[in-house]
């Protein structure tokens, strides 16, 4: 029986990309572009076999300016143009996840992270959860790691997969996950354009977290002169200040956005492989009908510790 404890948040669009990027093209015999879909399945199935959850949600970005663009005109300005090909494989994602009754969330104003972050943050707090996973093609979302959070990733291949917990967190970047908001606004983000300070790395990053907790503790400690601190880095992290605190703003997810969440609707038992099988046929997804998932009687979790 499936795991009544456990959700599983999809990153969409990160998973989406990840797919496109790690599998070589397909496409019907139309000419219609779907590898990325066929590999999101692959992983989301793989997910749902190695995870058993009893609860299942996909998040999506809307390609509307957010909060952050607001902020921050030169938010993901370097980025280039999401491909067409992935473009036009979300609608067919999501006509797939409606076929399997997945609940799917988008807000204008915000990205998926928003929501998976505000979802994440909200089910941990009920009862009826002991575990919630987030499945996602990159590493965003271990800011909201803890004792119940954790991060099912893609590993190199897209038949490799990560789990995050606190442990795994902590031996990669050695810091806390709660403290990764601090370290990016550091460090940056250059897939995102956030430029953090500059001259400071993920080693210095890292020990000075180690040492103060927090950025707020390591601006005191300057201010107090701690000699703990070289002058250079402290002439560097003054002369950024104002840039450091606006790439945490940027970098932390919001945990509050107004949505219409439910958890019962997001009980993953109820589609009707038919349906299913249907849509698989007219994406030419004949190998994945036998790969097809058991809603509600998924063969129970096994060798998780395995995959840290």
């Amino acid at each position: 029986m499936a795991d009544q404890k456990r959700l599983l948040i999809i990153d969409s669009n990160a998973l989406l990309h990840r797919a496109f990027h790690a599998l070589p093209p397909l496409a019907t015999k139309n000419g219609e572009q779907t590898g990325a879909v066929y590999g999101f399945l692959l992983t989301l199935f793989k997910a749902i076999k190695d995870l058993n959850p009893g609860y299942i949600v996909a998040c999506f970005d809307t390609p509307a300016p957010t909060f952050r663009h607001k902020r921050f005109k030169e938010y993901k300005a370097q980025r280039p143009k999401t491909p067409g090909e992935i473009v036009t494989q979300i609608p067919k994602t999501k006509e797939i996840l409606e076929v399997f009754k997945i609940p799917i969330f988008a807000k204008e104003g915000f990205e998926a992270d928003d929501l998976i972050a505000t979802i994440a943050v909200g089910s941990s707090k009920k009862k009826e959860l002991s575990e919630i996973y987030i499945l996602s093609g990159d590493l965003d979302n271990i800011q909201l790691v803890n004792n119940i959070v954790k991060v099912y990733t893609l590993g190199r291949g897209i038949k490799d997969t990560v789990i995050y917990d606190e442990e795994k967190v902590f031996s990669r970047y050695s810091i806390k996950s709660s403290q990764m908001i601090d370290f990016k606004a550091m460090v940056g983000d250059s897939s995102d354009n956030i430029p953090g300070v500059l001259g400071i790395g993920q080693k210095t990053a890292s020990e000075l977290l180690q040492k103060f907790s927090n950025l707020e503790n390591i601006y005191k400690e300057i201010k107090n002169d701690n000699p703990d601190i070289k002058h250079r880095i402290k002439e560097i992290l003054l002369k950024y200040k104002e840039q450091a605190l606006l790439a945490r703003e940027l970098v932390e997810m919001k945990k509050d956005v107004d949505m219409d969440f439910n958890l019962e609707q997001c009980r993953f038992n109820s589609f009707n492989k038919k349906e299913v099988e249907s849509v698989f046929s007219k994406f030419e997804f004949n190998s994945l009908i036998n790969k097809l998932p058991l809603a509600g009687d998924q063969s129970n979790i096994s060798k998780q510790k395995s995959l840290l």
